[in-house]
């Protein structure tokens, strides 16, 4: 495990890097150090800008070689956000190294957790979060799967879609009290009113009957928070909802 000594140390010389890379224009911290709220398990989050005529595979490349060869990374995920690549790196530590590469005319706080480090950015473009009607749709979809799955006796199937169904509440949820609804970041931050309840949805066992008993909980939470959203659609879903909770006791493979 790391330290915070080590994480800082790796972070000043990652940044004394950018700094001397013709090829890097511009520089941001992003994440919890950005905003203050680092602590024993933060990973470190570096925003690079490339210099105009820099060529972002060779940049990429470079880079990745630097982590690997001087840093030991032992493996990286590559995420992509429009134009941007995030590269995730995990240290033998377990410290997560996130550098994401940026077009210069992109290069901007896309969140509230963004301190130029040097160089320019563009104007704040806040990332815009998930539509409430598209998490309602997956939190609908999920449950036609969850009960399908349970029909089928597929009950790790069926574990997986019913928490796909508690995400969507909870991440529904997070809309509603206007916190951060991507990647699980708000739910902590959810009043115990609205947290307690979903506790019922999570399984507890890979038996039919308790997957059922969650998938109940989990669609009347869904309901509840598509309810918020939008009255109407709520009430078209009542009624299917309530038939998906209760699967039967078998039913025909297949697609």
């Amino acid at each position: 495990m790391f330290t915070a000594e080590q994480r800082a140390a790796l972070r000043e010389r990652l940044v004394a890097e950018a700094r001397r890379d013709p090829a890097i224009g511009a520089a941001a911290l992003v994440g919890s150090a950005a905003g203050g709220r680092e602590d024993r398990w933060s990973d470190i989050d570096l925003a690079l800008a490339l210099a105009p005529g820099a060529d972002r595979d060779a940049v990429v490349a470079a880079w990745s070689a630097l982590l690997y060869e001087d840093h030991g990374a032992v493996a990286h995920l590559d995420v992509w956000a429009g134009g941007t690549l995030y590269r995730v790196f995990l240290l033998p530590s377990t410290l997560q190294v996130d550098v994401s590469f940026w077009a210069a005319e992109e290069f901007r706080a896309r969140g509230p957790e963004f301190r130029l480090l040097f160089g320019a950015a563009g104007e704040p473009a806040p990332a815009a979060p998930p539509a409430a009607g598209e998490l309602v749709g997956w939190g609908w979809l999920y449950a036609l799967h969850a009960r399908t799955s349970i029909a089928r006796g597929r009950l790790w199937q069926a574990e997986y879609m019913v928490s796909g169904v508690r995400e969507r509440a909870l991440a529904l949820a997070c809309l509603r009290h206007g916190l951060p609804a991507a990647q699980g970041r708000g739910m902590d931050e959810l009043p115990a009113d609205v947290t307690g309840p979903l506790a019922g949805a999570l399984v507890r066992a890979l038996e039919r009957g308790e997957l059922v008993r969650a998938l109940g909980v989990a669609c009347a939470a869904l309901l509840r928070e598509a309810a918020a959203v939008d009255a109407g659609l709520a009430g078209r879903l009542a009624a299917p909802l309530a038939e998906l909770a209760d699967p039967p006791e078998g039913a025909p493979a297949g697609g």
